[in-house]
């Protein structure tokens, strides 16, 4: 039940401002209202489903505000990640971000957008379990849940524009990692994120002309 819920609201068939009716989705899939609710509770919990009063929950909106928050927050783990990953670096660790880098080459040449998405995904994750820190790893894993919805939305408008250029910041920051050049591994962990939030702000300015926390719908 939560992991149906959740998989639709990632995949967009439920919308931002969606209205979840208990008794509908029980009804649909026939079920208890119980699991439902449970489903739901675990599902706000992740910040993926709001309760608004007067109306119950809803699918979390996607605000200009809330994706400012999302690469705010990422760039701070990933700056303590990526540090406390450098120490801990083996031959084997750096095999595995080199091949999940050359998977995501091979994406951008199919136009596997998703595919590289996904395996975006992995890299970061990837990096977060060498430091060896399951709280950071948890923390991380959250914020890339909304990273991820928030990719999936904007994919066509954003991302698939910046793959290249990510793909070249990530190789960037393996070599940090393995030089241990702390300075510049902050340095390329500022660019990445805030580069990144930049393609972002810019492509809803040109798309809507509406409040910063006002709900955004992808197009």
């Amino acid at each position: 039940m939560y992991q149906s819920l959740r998989e639709s609201i990632m995949r967009g068939d439920l919308r931002p401002g969606q209205r979840l009716r208990i008794e509908d989705i029980a009804q649909r899939l026939g079920v208890s209202p119980i699991p439902v609710r449970e489903a739901l509770h675990m599902l706000q919990s992740e910040r993926l489903v709001e309760n608004t009063p007067h109306v119950g929950a809803i699918v979390a909106s996607i605000s200009k505000a809330s994706i400012i928050e999302v690469f705010t927050v990422m760039e701070g783990l990933e700056l303590v990640a990526t540090r406390t990953a450098a120490q801990r670096l083996t031959p084997a660790d750096v095999q595995h971000l080199n091949d999940l880098l050359n998977k995501m080459d091979q994406a951008i040449e199919s136009e596997a957008h998703n595919q590289w998405s996904d395996l975006n995904t992995q890299f970061h994750t990837a990096i977060v379990r060498i430091t060896g820190m399951p709280m950071l790893q948890e923390m991380t894993e959250r914020v890339l849940n909304q990273w991820d919805r928030v990719r999936r939305y904007y994919l066509k408008g954003v991302l698939m524009f910046r793959l290249s250029q990510a793909q070249h910041e990530h190789r960037l920051i393996v070599q940090a990692m393995l030089d241990r050049d702390y300075g510049q591994l902050a340095q390329l962990v500022h660019e990445h994120n805030q580069g990144a939030l930049a393609a972002y702000t810019e492509y809803l300015a040109q798309a809507t002309d509406s409040d910063p926390n006002e709900l955004i719908m992808a197009s």
